[in-house]
């Protein structure tokens, strides 16, 4: 019983010290300046797969608000009844469990986690190379990599993207927000 309660304590401790998502998510200096250790995530992503650190947060503001327990909401049955979930995407990248797990088996990354934010930024990267690489998308380009990124290499290829004016809509905001951190960390003091 005492056990118990000593792991109970200690998840509740270990839970508390986690930061939440940062309170300005439109502004990456303020961000990198927070967590400091995000700025060594995003080059070490650079460095691995060429993602550009405007273009990986644009991502994950898009996907999470950098919220690293983010998950799709449920929907309710009358309002109030809680069904499944409409995906397993979890984390700061959204990523599902397919996707998640192609990732680690290609990568060798048998310890990554979803709500970490290096994992996170390393695993965009590696969907944007393969984008890049299979469907010849520019690394540079956010607007049609986040249409890959959203619809999936197979929806990207068929064009099921260009039926939807709300999978657009998400490339268009994830694309302004990629211009608006790229302007900031050319001013950044970190």
């Amino acid at each position: 019983m005492w056990k118990l309660l000593a792991l109970s304590l200690l998840a509740v401790v270990l839970n508390g010290c986690a930061s939440g998502p940062p309170a300005d998510p439109n502004n990456i200096c303020r961000i990198l300046a927070d967590e400091r250790g995000w700025k060594k995530d995003a080059r070490k992503a650079y460095k691995r797969w060429g993602l550009p650190p405007h273009i990986g947060f644009a991502f994950i503001h898009r996907e999470s608000t950098f919220n690293a327990k983010a998950k799709p909401e449920r929907k309710k049955l009358l309002g109030v009844v809680p069904l499944a979930r409409p995906s397993s995407a979890f984390g700061y990248a959204q990523a599902i469990d397919e996707t998640w797990s192609d990732y680690k088996k290609s990568t060798g990354r048998r310890f990554a986690q979803r709500d970490d934010m290096g994992d996170a930024l390393d695993f965009i990267g590696w969907y944007n190379d393969t984008s890049n690489r299979r469907l010849g998308l520019s690394k540079g380009d956010a607007y049609s990599l986040y249409l890959a990124y959203y619809s999936g290499h197979g929806g990207y290829a068929r064009g099921t993207w260009k039926k939807s004016s709300a999978i657009k809509g998400y490339a268009k905001k994830a694309s302004r927000q990629a211009a608006i951190y790229k302007r900031q960390l050319r001013k950044c003091r970190i």
